[in-house]
């Protein structure tokens, strides 16, 4: 066969591909500063969320480093492997934003669900999870703080004792596990004491509302918590 069949490519993927070849020709070398991610923005012609993913791969793949209040810094000179791999990563895996999207519009009425129905099950798992969560975060631990992170919301959708429920947010909570959606969450939304401290306190104000049997207030903090990551990945 002469041809190979074409498809459609991510924006991201072709944003940090260029950076990588840039970083390879030379014109970034090991120690340097990439440009801000409004001048990538620029000369690319794509949208800030974009070079946000594009560089949460890049940090996925330990190409380049993020230094809170300065920028990102070239860490290691990439191989021709490496672009291909990275590359790859972005396709294969959900965009950050559809994640975002899909779990603000499903996880804030489960958690009404939860409080209004009384379906209090897994309620004791919740608050020791928030309060692992909160150690953590005090720590500074991202790593631990994200694995208890996506434990709460298994708990949560276990809470409501309906298994389709369960199974339909299953495949969402495991987007936690993949690595771009990992890194623009350490880099951008938890990227400090404080905000992981303030998330923290989001995710006990739900468990209290459905102690409470409050199915508004519960929805509404879910809400929060999915629109200020949206805002964070828009700004």
């Amino acid at each position: 066969m002469a041809f190979e069949k074409v498809r459609p490519r991510k924006v991201t993927a072709i944003a940090a591909e260029q950076i990588v070849e840039a970083i390879q020709r030379g014109d970034y070398p090991l120690g340097s500063k990439l440009p801000s991610e409004f001048e990538l923005a620029e000369q690319m012609g794509v949208s800030r969320p974009s070079i946000r993913e594009a560089l949460s791969a890049l940090q996925a793949m330990s190409i380049i480093e993020s230094r809170p209040g300065s920028g990102n810094y070239v860490v290691r000179a990439p191989s021709t492997h490496d672009e291909t791999h990275t590359v790859h990563m972005i396709e294969s895996e959900t965009g950050c934003l559809e994640v975002m999207e899909a779990r603000r519009a499903l996880e804030p009425p489960v958690a009404a669900m939860i409080a209004e129905a009384g379906l209090e099950g897994n309620l004791s798992e919740l608050k020791e999870t928030v309060e692992i969560m909160r150690d953590h975060a005090a720590r500074d631990d991202f790593d631990a703080y994200f694995d208890a992170d996506k434990s709460f919301h298994v708990a949560l959708a276990e809470a409501t004792g309906n298994p389709l429920v369960s199974a339909a947010l299953a495949p969402l909570i495991r987007t936690m596990d993949q690595r771009v959606y990992r890194e623009f969450t350490r880099h951008y939304y938890l990227k400090n004491v404080e905000d992981l401290q303030q998330v923290v306190d989001l995710h006990a104000e739900i468990v209290e509302a459905i102690e409470a049997s409050d199915g508004e207030t519960a929805e509404a903090k879910m809400v929060e918590h999915w629109t200020r990551m949206k805002e964070i990945w828009e700004a």
